[in-house]
């Protein structure tokens, strides 16, 4: 599938700043998407540098080895999950890297052109899978809503979305599918709609946002892989190298946030960013997913 958007990396300046890559060295993207940041880094690599990308989305690793075939650096595309990045790096011949990125948002692109269900402004598969291969989910989010309890729910709903009305959304979940399975993204909008308050229904912020933040965040184990993650990315990477994060939302934010303190309390690393880094208004105008992103940025002892 090509994409009918551009996609724009956020806190790309923050980023090329932070990370300070030099010529030769070994960049690795956990989460690369369309190679909006890794490209921009790459050009700073040389020919004897090397980008390693990681996405659990096939097609977004397709565009990305488009966007970055004119990178004089070499370029090492991988499917997977970054939680395993340890491993996955050796399919490329190398130990340790220099540089590594997380960028824990979804991208435009996937929102809108996934057709597995990301976006509640479309009618599809309530599936929510970063990758195409649904063999590799133990569930899907049409499982948890048709087949998970009331309570099971509420708990993903409370746990992911941080939703105040998740038990009424979830007991309007299970009235429904009494009566017919509710196995696309319209027809789960429309139960949220008519399980919560006018009121809530009315805001900027769509009404079905958090469910679906809470179902994708399930299916996919995020908040796991960020944990797997950043332990895979504290082993692999350089002494004097650096790590950054993406965040996108509280729950993201607060485990990044605890983990690269303990790590300079211990003694590990050293804070480069002492707070989160936010997008400048000159970005959100122009780019929405940036107004909720914020970067930390820490170096390896």
């Amino acid at each position: 599938m090509v994409s009918s958007m551009v996609h724009k990396p956020v806190l790309l300046q923050e980023i090329v700043r932070g990370l300070d890559p030099k010529v030769g060295e070994v960049y690795l993207d956990g989460t690369i998407n369309r190679g909006g940041h890794a490209k921009e880094i790459g050009k700073l690599l040389g020919k004897d540098g090397l980008v390693i990308g990681i996405d659990a989305d096939e097609e977004a690793l397709a565009e990305a080895k488009d966007n970055l075939s004119e990178l004089d650096c070499q370029v090492v595309l991988l499917q997977g999950n970054f939680r395993s990045m340890a491993e996955k790096i050796r399919e490329a011949g190398v130990e340790q890297v220099d540089m590594i990125l997380l960028d824990l948002g979804l991208s435009s692109d996937q929102l809108q052109d996934s057709g597995r269900g990301f976006t509640f402004q479309k009618d599809e598969p309530l599936l929510m899978t970063m990758s195409t291969k649904l063999e590799n989910y133990p569930f899907v989010a049409r499982d948890i809503v048709n087949i998970w309890t009331k309570e099971h729910i509420i708990d993903i709903l409370q746990a992911y979305g941080e939703e105040q009305f998740a038990e009424e959304i979830a007991a309007a979940i299970i009235k429904a599918r009494d009566e017919i399975e509710i196995n696309k993204t319209g027809d789960l909008v429309k139960v949220i709609e008519e399980a919560v308050p006018s009121w809530y229904r009315h805001r900027k912020i769509h009404a079905a946002t958090k469910t679906f933040q809470a179902l994708r965040m399930a299916v996919n184990d995020e908040l796991g892989a960020l944990k797997d993650g950043m332990a895979g990315a504290w082993e692999i990477l350089k002494p004097g190298g650096r790590l950054a994060i993406i965040s996108f939302h509280s729950l993201e934010a607060r485990m990044v946030k605890i983990q690269f303190q303990a790590w300079a309390k211990g003694g590990e690393g050293t804070l480069i960013t002492k707070h989160a880094l936010k997008a400048k208004w000159e970005e959100t105008k122009g780019n929405a997913r940036a107004r909720s992103a914020q970067v930390r940025i820490i170096s390896k002892n």
